[in-house]
């Protein structure tokens, strides 16, 4: 079934394929930021960690592979190129912070300020990324990219 959906669309840009994949990140981090107070148990919240961590690991791949390297010379003019690397890697401690947690309140609190770093992070992408690679790239190569994107999940599924 997946392959039939993800061979199926039109001609769409990467940018409207990583915003939608932000929307459904969106609808993820809104349940766990409700659901995360009232986990009773150490496991359940390392259990939800790893869930978003899987998910954002193979979102990040395809930024990092796909369009944040042409945007690369961009973000070091406008002083941003570490600034996306590093708040990657900060979500990525705090999911790390969750699943080495003894107890359940730091664990808790792991997961919630890495769903925080997560917002703040989506939210500069659809502020700057997205309309910096609509400026920048053409349309043309924004398609293409979102057709290597099709590809990638298809022999990733």
């Amino acid at each position: 079934m997946a392959r039939f959906l993800l061979t199926q669309y039109v001609a769409m840009k990467i940018t409207e394929a990583l915003f939608a994949e932000h929307l459904v990140f969106h609808n993820m981090f809104d349940h766990l930021e409700m659901t995360a107070p009232k986990v009773k148990t150490l496991a359940e919240i390392k259990a939800l960690a790893a869930l978003m961590q899987s998910m954002l690991k193979a979102h990040s791949r395809t930024e990092d592979e796909l369009f944040i390297g042409p945007l690369e010379h961009c973000f070091e003019q406008i002083g941003h190129c570490q600034t996306f690397h590093k708040e990657h890697d900060e979500i990525d401690w705090h999911l790390k912070l969750v699943q080495k947690a003894r107890q359940l309140k730091p664990a808790r609190q792991g997961l919630l300020a890495a769903l925080a770093s997560s917002r703040k992070h989506f939210d500069k992408e659809e502020r700057i990324v997205f309309p910096l690679a609509e400026r920048v790239l053409k349309a043309k190569t924004l398609t293409s990219l979102c057709q290597t994107w099709r590809e990638q999940r298809i022999h990733r599924s």
